[in-house]
């Protein structure tokens, strides 16, 4: 017989330990298929780190995968500190990208640092009144929020393409469902010339700090981490739990929404319909990987952007497919699923009493 034991609350190392752990086993369970696809793991794993840090333009690759990864990571990170399930971000993602382009396409003339830090709360807004809505549900109706976050990101993506279809199309690409371009003064500047790299890694590492203060040092962190802990304890207490959701749903959605302005005001210049290959859902892991620790987040945001931009060097010099950076991240999600179980319990192993003892 197995029982499941309550183990006391683990230390910040030991979390950070596990997290590792877990990332360390899922490139060991990788290897699996790239033997199978007649691979040298050293070879692959090899090519995968020279890919993601072999020069400076794949280091800067690397850092601008990561940073949308940052921010939706955060995302979730802050959201489920509160027991608030954000799955979500994707769809946030390309409503602030939505609202980014809205505001800095030309329909305001000012100059850039007056029209930067417009598009980037423009987005960040349209990011968080999108989460308000599965936050309201939840508090006011009890309506799981997994359901309709989840659900949105479809919503979201078809208003998108029927906008990119229709009156946000940009006239000069020849019937392309994309957006106007962005224009120069609502860009985000670039960090290294001739680098695809910009200052939305910057935006996503003070919001990485920002949270962190927010979590440990402020009134508001502590109500967030109470909610999270025993939303009916912490109501008992005094707190505000259903102003504190509200507070969390509208941060995580604006986090989130920030991606989405740095994709397409950093990084591509206009808005399509494939604007992110799943950054939403990767925050997911991203989050849980780093025990949603807001500073964990930057580094499990770079190793998940590593796996990504390596797979893609590896696969052009291999012919193996890229899919395997997804399954490496599935892998790592799960083994830090399987070891934050181990992590809160412990397991005993209870030997049956046999029939005579049972019988005394």
């Amino acid at each position: 017989m197995i029982r499941f034991e309550p183990r006391p609350p683990a230390s910040v190392s030991r979390m950070l330990g596990v997290s590792l752990a877990a990332a360390l086993a899922a490139l060991v369970l990788a290897a699996i298929p790239m033997l199978f696809a007649g691979l040298s793991v050293f070879e692959a794993y090899g090519l995968m780190v020279k890919g993601a840090f072999g020069s400076l333009f794949a280091f800067t690759e690397m850092l601008t995968r990561a940073t949308p990864l940052i921010l939706t990571g955060l995302a979730a990170a802050v959201a489920f500190r509160a027991k608030l399930w954000n799955i979500g971000a994707e769809g946030q993602l390309y409503v602030g990208a939505l609202a980014a382009v809205a505001v800095g396409t030309g329909a305001f003339a000012a100059p850039a640092f007056v029209l930067i830090p417009l598009v980037v709360f423009a987005g960040a807004l349209a990011g968080g009144l999108l989460m308000l809505g599965p936050t309201l549900l939840k508090t006011r109706l009890g309506v799981d929020e997994v359901v309709t976050t989840l659900l949105l990101n479809f919503i979201v993506l078809l208003f998108v393409q029927m906008m990119l279809e229709g009156p946000m199309q940009d006239p000069m690409g020849m019937g392309w469902p994309q957006s106007e371009p962005i224009v120069d003064e609502a860009a985000l500047p670039k960090l290294l010339d001739r680098m695809r790299i910009h200052w939305g890694l910057v935006l996503a590492l003070a919001a990485s700090l920002g949270v962190y203060f927010l979590l440990k040092r402020t009134v508001w962190g502590f109500e967030i981490r109470a909610v999270g802990e025993n939303a009916a304890a912490a109501r008992h207490a005094g707190i505000p739990v259903t102003a504190t959701f509200m507070r969390v749903g509208l941060l995580s959605g604006a986090l989130a929404g920030i991606a989405g302005v740095g994709e397409v005001a950093g990084l591509k210049g206009y808005l399509t319909a494939d604007l992110s290959p799943g950054f939403g859902y990767s925050g997911i892991v991203v989050a849980m990987l780093a025990g949603l620790s807001p500073i964990g987040v930057v580094f499990a945001a770079l190793f998940i952007a590593s796996i990504f931009v390596g797979a893609d060097s590896m696969s052009r010099a291999t012919g193996v497919s890229n899919y395997l950076a997804d399954l490496i991240v599935a892998m790592a999600l799960l083994c830090v699923l399987v070891s934050g179980l181990f992590l809160r319990f412990k397991v005993k192993f209870i030997t049956a009493p046999s029939a005579r003892e049972a019988g005394q």
